[in-house]
């Protein structure tokens, strides 16, 4: 005789195996533009079959696990983590430990963004065979060093700059406005050779753990203070992440060539 299954546990491993699907589903429309737009030009504009399809089709199924997972580690973890957080320091009362919070927050997550130091690689590589720099791998190496700090230190000030606009109460757009009209500036006054990455810079710093962090910092903080709104009042603090870092890599040219 088998034992009696358990009607309990027989509906929650239903529950699960529904949840699975629903959310795999989700993961899936979310790529079908993309994996519409890849076999329409695959097919119809470079008229050939896909290379190694088995492979391809094998790791798009990882992607949108992928995808699913780490959407699924958003909503239980960073997200909360970082209302939370929010939410502790601003009912503690200490401005200082909010400011310092936000701070580390930005520059730890873009310091080691994967993207950014590829692109402060890549840099350092092509600068040296344009001859702006010397080639020898210390140089290199520091110059890479330096653009990840110059950056990193962009966007724990931008984060930083965020939370008091927020405390104050300041209309974002006039920080964003004010930002770009400085970045226009800098723009004629930087060196050419540094105003690309300037602009890819910007890009770069929004990483996958930088942007659910602090969009939940800034929504946790807007909830907490009284008299602010989470939607009109939490959010922005990627944008302003996203500007400072284009100043601070033009100054940091200016330093270098």
């Amino acid at each position: 005789m088998f034992p009696a299954i358990n009607p309990y546990n027989e509906l929650k491993y239903r529950t699960y195996i529904i949840t699975i699907i629903r959310k795999f589903r989700l993961a899936l429309l979310d790529l079908v533009p993309i994996i519409l737009v890849v076999v329409f030009f695959q097919v119809f504009v470079i008229q050939q079959p896909f290379p190694q399809i088995g492979e391809v089709i094998f790791g798009t199924l990882l992607v949108i696990i992928g995808l699913m997972i780490f959407i699924e580690g958003l909503e239980i973890s960073l997200f909360p983590i970082g209302e939370t957080m929010a939410y502790s320091l601003a009912k503690k009362g200490s401005l200082f430990w909010l400011i310092l919070f936000a701070f580390v927050l930005g520059f730890s997550t873009t310091i080691a963004e994967p993207a950014l130091i590829a692109v402060a690689k890549e840099a350092s590589v092509i600068s040296s065979r344009a001859g702006l720099i010397s080639a020898d791998k210390e140089t290199m190496e520091t110059y890479a060093l330096g653009l990840r700090m110059a950056v990193a230190i962009s966007v724990g000030l931008a984060i930083v700059i965020g939370v008091i606009r927020i405390l104050r109460g300041w209309p974002i757009h006039y920080l964003i406005i004010g930002g770009y009209v400085l970045v226009m500036v800098m723009t004629v006054f930087a060196p050419q050779e540094i105003i690309g990455l300037a602009y890819d810079a910007g890009g770069v710093t929004t990483s996958t753990i930088t942007v659910p962090l602090v969009a939940a910092l800034g929504v946790g903080l807007a909830n907490v203070i009284k008299g602010r709104s989470a939607l009109v009042d939490g959010f922005g603090l990627i944008a302003l992440a996203s500007l400072l870092p284009m100043i601070f890599v033009m100054v940091y040219g200016l330093f270098w060539f």
